[in-house]
């Protein structure tokens, strides 16, 4: 079968996040699945397969880390649907059948593609006890952002922060049950974003993930608020950097980037 590493929210290559895409009849025993995860190695590897044209979905989607299977992923999802377009299986919205609801890829006449995922809940509470050793900065505010996302997102006090944290990832484990949102207002708006975010998730395998998705359904409603506008550009601050244009429309937040496949090849297991 044909397996891909598709690097997601990126228009270049070697940037953005990357991801396995596999398109397959039918899905195997979850055991082989997560041991192709664990092969390719990256943060997510997505599996699909093509569902009956009668029902409410066009295939169904899962997303494995290489520790386990996640219930909802953005750039594997955005990598999935590149896929599908880039080689002609598809035209048009895909709908995809996952463990976080029926979520629709759209594609833009400029070759990008927008996905239509559910607003993270944020709900304020206090900064668990350690966080502020374990990020290696002072929070100013922490939201919990619900049970599909499953992370921490902390604000911290500026753009310079956020980029220069060199977390205890053994000590983030036990303070969410997926991982750490990192992020403050972008410094110069000029640049092209509005603000910058960092994300930590050491307890799924991932100790720092490129560019995540599903991150920016809390990042947006977040930001939103506070700059007083639906529109937002985020930029991801990790090594290979990549920007997520997102828009708030109530319960759903809509998540726009472009992807690039890189390797394409044989799997043989």
């Amino acid at each position: 079968m044909r397996i891909r590493i598709v690097d997601a929210f990126t228009d270049r290559p070697f940037a953005g996040n990357p991801a396995g895409v596999l398109l397959l009849d039918a899905f195997p025993d979850d055991a082989w699945l997560q041991n192709v995860a664990l092969e390719v190695n990256h943060a997510e590897t997505a599996f699909a397969h093509p569902l009956p044209e009668s029902g409410d979905a066009d295939w169904a989607l899962r997303w494995f880390t290489p520790a386990t299977e996640v219930d909802m992923c953005g750039h594997a999802t955005l990598a999935t649907a590149h896929v599908l377009h880039s080689t002609g299986v598809t035209r048009g919205p895909v709908r995809f059948a996952t463990r976080s609801g029926v979520l629709v890829a759209t594609p833009g006449e400029d070759g990008s593609l927008t996905l239509d995922f559910p607003t993270a809940p944020l709900t304020e509470e206090p900064a668990p006890a350690g966080l502020a050793e374990a990020l290696g900065a002072e929070p100013l505010s922490v939201r919990d952002t619900g049970p599909s996302v499953g992370d921490l997102l902390v604000e911290l006090a500026d753009e310079k922060t956020v980029r220069a944290l060199t977390p205890d990832h053994k000590a983030l484990v036990d303070l969410s049950r997926r991982g750490t949102i990192a992020t403050a207002r972008a410094e110069d708006p000029a640049q092209g974003y509005d603000f910058v975010s960092r994300c930590f998730f050491p307890g799924v395998g991932i100790d720092e993930d490129p560019v995540t998705g599903s991150a920016h359904t809390a990042l947006t409603p977040f930001w939103a608020e506070r700059l007083g506008r639906e529109e937002l550009t985020g930029l991801q601050a990790s090594a290979r950097s990549g920007l997520v244009r997102v828009a708030l429309r109530g319960e759903r937040t809509l998540l726009t980037g472009r992807a690039v496949t890189t390797i394409e090849g044989e799997l043989h297991a």
